[in-house]
């Protein structure tokens, strides 16, 4: 599958110089970048349900003490 952006000279230039820093094709940076912000957004709406579905939060101390540590 093939997909289509429009860049500015500048963005291109950037991208282009980054991917080669690194030693990467345009399509496999691209395509980590994209992927890597799904999953990054995904793990935080993962995260922001399990802090509601918390009942208590316990600090440090308070872990130890009710640890017995």
């Amino acid at each position: 599958m093939s997909i289509s952006i429009r860049l500015s000279q500048e963005d291109e230039k950037l991208i282009r110089e980054y991917a080669n820093l690194k030693h990467m094709s345009l399509s496999d940076l691209l395509r980590n970048s994209v992927i890597e912000k799904i999953e990054d957004e995904i793990d935080l709406k993962s995260f922001d349900k399990a802090m509601k579905d918390m009942k208590k939060t316990y600090s440090f101390d308070e872990a130890k003490k009710e640890l017995g540590l």
